[in-house]
């Protein structure tokens, strides 16, 4: 009896995680799960992209999503390395080939991945400052390359 116990215990706390576990994956879609509705696709931007809002955004851009996107959007954030992750460099316009405003804002809010949504943390108007971020790193494109030829005197 004594032995008994302990073995039956166990088993019963291996299936209640066994059963946690595979409660939480199916909680979460996977990617290829992943589907934005028409609606949002096609939802356009009331934010303008001022000098205001662009400031706005990077504010939060910075503190919210730089450690994994990169200060310039380049994709290579501090916790790149040790989540394992594989970002987009944003100041690749083609990065954002296709994707409309909506999408990007349905992102943002909902996450996608391993990226938490920003849902119910940021005031709607925020999302789509960051939006406005999101495009204006692609605007700018690359750093500037280093010119192969060497300056005249």
């Amino acid at each position: 009896m004594h032995r008994v116990l302990p073995v039956l215990c166990a088993f019963l706390l291996a299936s209640f995680g066994f059963v946690a576990a595979k409660n939480a994956a199916q909680d979460k879609p996977k990617d290829s799960e992943y589907k934005i509705t028409q609606e949002d696709i096609d939802r356009k931007n009331p934010v303008k992209s001022t000098p205001e809002s662009l400031t706005a955004g990077r504010k939060v851009y910075g503190f919210d999503c730089a450690m994994c996107h990169g200060e310039q959007g380049d994709g290579k954030g501090d916790l790149v390395e040790s989540m394992k992750l594989k970002m987009h460099d944003w100041r690749d316009p083609a990065s954002l080939a296709g994707e409309t405003d909506g999408e990007i804002r349905y992102i943002i809010i909902k996450g996608k991945g391993k990226m938490p949504g920003e849902e119910n943390r940021l005031p709607d108007n925020m999302c789509w400052n960051l939006v406005n971020v999101v495009r204006d790193l692609a605007k700018k494109g690359g750093p500037e390359k280093p010119s192969s030829e060497t300056p005249k005197p």
